[in-house]
Order: C-alpha cells, then sequence, then structure tokens
C-alpha cells in the first residue's frame, strides 16, 4: 500500500456475532429486551392506606349488623368517628408507617377539640380496629403501642324529685296554654344543624308524657324513637305494669318492666292518638305523626331544653354537666336506687337494660348518705335495745 492509503476494514467483529458484518451493510443491532419488574404485591399501594382500611372495615362491620352481632347504630357512630377526626388526621399516613408517635398526634388533636377522656378512648379503640384490619390485609406485622388514657368516671346528671314534679308541671300546663316556642337561634342567616317545623312550635301533650314515662319505665331517649304500640303490653295481675319487648339496644334484648304510673301514661297517649286517627299496633307510641323518627326525637329534645327554661331549672347541673332528654333516664334509675324499697342492682341494672357495673360506676357512686337518711337510719324488725 502506497503512502496516504489508509487500509479500509471491511469487516468488523461486533460483540456477541459469531461472523463478520459488512461495512457496506447498514448496522441493524437489536438491543436485548429491558426486564420488566414485577411487583409481587401489586395491591399493596392501592390497600396501604386509611381510606381503604376504613371501608373494608365498616364492610366488616356491617356483616356483624347481618349476623346480629352488632347494632346499626354503633356501626353509624364508627362512621361519623372516621369522618370526624380519623381520616382527617390519618390522611396522609400510610398504616405501615404509624408509630406510637403519631398516635400521640391523634390524641393531642382530640385533646384540642375538648373531647374527654371517655371519647379519646373511644376513638382510640377505633384506631386500633383498623390497624388490626391492616396487619390481616399483610400491611402490618404488629398493631403498634398505644398510648394509655386514664378514663374518669362522672356520675350522670340527673332531676331531684322536686324538679321532676316541676318539669311535668309546667310540660302540662304549656300544652293547655298554647305558648308558641321562642325561634331557634341562627348563624350569618344560615339554620343550625336542626330546624323545627311551624307545627311544632307549639307544645303537644307528648311532652308531659314522655316525662312521666321515661322516669317510670327507665328507657333510653332512642327506645322513644322505635317505641312502636306493637312493642307495649299492658299487664293488669298482681301487679299492673307495661311490659317492653322493644328492638335490641347496646347488645339488650330482655323486655323491660315499668312501673305502675307508667300504665295511665301510656293509656292517654293511645287515647290520643286513636282520636288523631293513630294508635294502631305498628304506629308510633309518641308523635305518631312524624315518620322521620330522627327528626322526632329532636322535637322532643328540643321541647325538653324549652320546657326546663319555662320552668325556671337549669340546663346544667351544679357539676355544669348538660341536663338533656337523656337525664330523664339518669333520674329514672336514680329515684329507683334512693326510694325503691330493697330493689337489687341486678334487676336494676337488667329491666335498664344496662350492667351492674354502669350502674355501680355512673349512679350509685354519686349517692352518699344524705340522699337517704331513713334507710341509714332503719332497723331490723325485732326486739332490740335502744342506742
Amino acid at each position: 500500500m502506497g503512502q496516504g492509503h489508509l487500509p479500509v476494514l471491511n469487516a468488523t467483529l461486533l460483540a456477541g456475532s459469531p461472523e463478520p458484518i459488512e461495512a457496506s451493510q447498514p448496522q441493524q443491532v437489536r438491543a436485548a429486551p429491558v426486564k420488566k419488574y414485577v411487583d409481587p404485591n401489586p395491591g399493596f399501594e392501592k390497600k396501604n392506606n386509611f381510606q381503604f382500611i376504613a371501608e373494608k372495615l365498616l364492610d366488616q362491620e356491617w356483616e356483624r349488623v347481618e349476623r346480629g352481632e352488632l347494632s346499626a347504630g354503633s356501626v353509624g357512630i364508627q362512621k361519623n368517628r372516621l369522618e370526624a377526626h380519623v381520616l382527617p388526621f390519618f390522611r396522609y399516613v400510610a398504616p405501615t408507617q404509624v408509630t406510637h408517635v403519631d398516635l400521640e398526634g391523634f390524641v393531642s388533636r382530640l385533646t384540642q377539640h375538648q373531647l374527654s377522656s371517655t371519647t379519646v378512648s373511644q376513638y382510640l379503640v377505633l384506631v386500633r380496629k383498623l390497624l388490626k384490619v391492616a396487619v390481616r390485609s399483610g400491611l402490618l406485622k404488629e398493631v403498634p403501642e398505644f398510648p394509655r388514657i386514664k378514663v374518669s368516671t362522672q356520675p350522670r346528671s340527673m332531676l331531684s324529685l322536686d324538679e321532676y314534679r316541676q318539669l311535668a308541671r309546667t310540660a302540662l300546663k304549656m300544652s293547655r296554654s298554647g305558648i308558641q316556642a321562642p325561634p331557634l337561634k341562627s348563624t350569618d342567616g344560615h339554620r343550625d344543624r336542626f330546624w323545627v317545623a311551624p307545627r311544632n312550635m307549639l307544645l303537644a301533650p307528648d311532652m308531659f308524657w314522655v316525662i312521666r314515662f321515661m322516669v317510670n319505665a327507665f328507657v333510653r331517649p332512642g327506645d322513644l324513637r322505635e317505641l312502636k304500640n306493637k312493642h307495649v303490653t299492658v299487664v293488669r295481675g298482681e301487679s299492673v305494669y307495661l311490659r317492653l319487648n322493644l328492638p335490641e339496644t347496646k347488645k339488650h334484648d330482655k323486655p323491660m318492666v315499668s312501673m305502675q304510673a307508667a300504665v295511665h301514661v301510656y293509656e292517654s297517649t293511645l287515647r290520643h292518638a286513636r282520636a288523631q286517627g293513630y294508635g294502631g299496633p305498628e304506629d308510633f307510641v309518641f308523635l305518631p305523626a312524624e315518620k322521620d323518627r330522627n327528626y322526632a326525637l329532636a322535637v322532643l329534645g328540643f321541647w325538653f331544653k324549652w320546657v326546663m327554661r319555662e320552668a325556671g331549672l337549669s340546663t346544667t347541673d351544679e357539676m355544669n354537666r348538660p341536663r338533656t332528654l337523656y337525664c330523664l333516664r339518669h333520674t329514672a334509675i336514680m329515684f329507683r336506687l334512693l326510694y325503691g324499697q330493697g330493689i337489687d342492682m341486678l334487676t336494676l341494672a337488667r329491666n335498664a337494660r344496662t350492667s351492674v357495673q354502669m350502674i355501680e360506676r355512673f349512679y350509685a357512686s354519686s349517692l352518699d348518705g344524705e340522699m337517704n337518711v331513713a334507710m341509714i337510719q332503719s332497723r331490723r324488725p325485732g326486739k332490740g335495745r335502744k342506742t
């Protein structure tokens, strides 16, 4: 080869090519396909959030309702709590990342919203349920340590005997006088969550009956919402009372027995209802014309506060606990503890669809010696020396 003439390389060996490729041919090299990463758990990220876990928990709770293990109301309370505080706080926290620090922060949030220690404890029970669902779903190996909340027991608010009598008299007088209810307060031109229809701005006799019925039948306000005539049997024998076969409440489904005074109340409601075209087995005992039973219960709550004010009674007790419609049930139980002759707590608890522990914690704990001096000073029958 002469000077200035470079050798022409007409073949090049490429890595992986068994034969030379001519330089005159276009080089067509196929790149090896990239191996795709296969996620061993493709649904992990979708499941690793509290919204998914919450929906799964509610589905499981509704299945328990169908099996009769849980009430629909309990599921509703859980749903409300999820929406109020749980999901807003944990929305951006993956269940796999939850630590004791996060749970302490959640408790701080609830405390800032001025929730009681009992309510905070109930919220933590709900969060624990969610994390247990996460464990069963394979997201967590175990539930993290939870903060300890000391739950303080406060006796329930109630009415004294004189206050109860004053309340009942005032309700009866108001229902007969046709007094108009004061307008509800509103904020910035918007109605509050609850609005009273014009037809309910006059006090119906139902309020007087509800006051006497609750104190003589031990029922909860929620029972008034569901109580139909088919649930009530008037028993006249050696004793006169009402047998109440109410729908299950708080896992209690046994019949309840009323005081004799409740019989007269029920018969009065029945006569009035029949005069209005109601009173059948499927008709409600109180406010039977109101088909929206949540609204009916809200009206009774509104009326109760109205009557309390008209009677000159405080809507809070000496410990600043609110006196709502529920305090009538508390009053019923306390009256039996104070004035019942020899009644034992087990009988009272079963008839009121509660437990002995609840009565001891929330009712009997507020008793003092001065409330029933006669019983303290009582003597067993028989001869004995004077002391």
